[in-house]
């Protein structure tokens, strides 16, 4: 797996993870021990990563659905992902700075990596299947790697709270491209999906409770 770097406004290979350093990767439905670049781990070195931002949260109003929008940091390519309500107004809290008195579920996550002694290095969102994005958080332990499947909305809301990196598979950005590339060809506007403006996002933030976050699943 390979994460470009910065020269000249262009990308340069980082490299990837060295091969010392084993990863244990952590698998919903069984767990697998794989070290990097292992057949079946993320972590190839075929795999290009591409680092990205939130950029904002979207509304598709025909799904009712909410949107979390990524945008390559060196670029004007974009990858959005529909997610589940609880985990966008996880995301948009932490954007927002709102904060609660006792921890919310997020925050817990990130506290028992800290008190367990493991550092989030990055967040990966690796691949689309049958409509569903996957993502790995990779977590830094002693100088050991272990990577746990999660889901990229869950991903994107621990790296917000724990200032990781987040990257995504530049396959999955050109598919994206290439969608919205076929959208604007065809003379077709998109009246189904809107940013929240930043009074709205407020007032929704506002009367949320702590219990209203993490019900719903994306």
């Amino acid at each position: 797996m390979r994460f470009p770097g910065r020269r000249d406004g262009r990308p340069v290979e980082a490299g990837r993870v060295p091969s010392a350093r084993r990863v244990v990767q952590l698998r919903w439905r069984g767990h697998h021990l794989r070290t990097v670049g292992a057949p079946g781990s993320h972590e190839t070195e075929g795999d290009i990563m591409i680092e990205v931002s939130v950029q904002s949260l979207a509304f598709d109003r025909k799904s009712n659905t909410p949107v979390v929008i990524l945008k390559d940091t060196a670029s004007d390519r974009v990858l959005p992902i529909w997610i589940g309500p609880g985990e966008a107004s996880a995301i948009a809290m932490q954007m927002g700075g709102i904060t609660f008195q006792r921890p919310l579920t997020h925050d817990l996550l990130v506290s028992i990596v800290g008190g367990l002694g493991g550092t989030l290095q990055r967040v990966l969102i690796t691949r689309v299947k049958n409509s569903t994005y996957f993502a790995e958080l990779i977590i830094d332990r002693d100088g050991h790697l272990i990577s746990v499947d999660a889901r990229p909305s869950d991903s994107i809301a621990i790296a917000l709270r724990a200032e990781a990196r987040i990257y995504a598979d530049e396959a999955l950005l050109e598919s994206a491209a290439e969608v919205i590339d076929a959208g604007q060809e065809g003379g077709a506007e998109d009246e189904d999906e809107s940013t929240m403006s930043g009074e709205a996002l407020e007032e929704h933030l506002r009367g949320l409770r702590p219990e209203d976050l993490g019900r719903f699943e994306s």
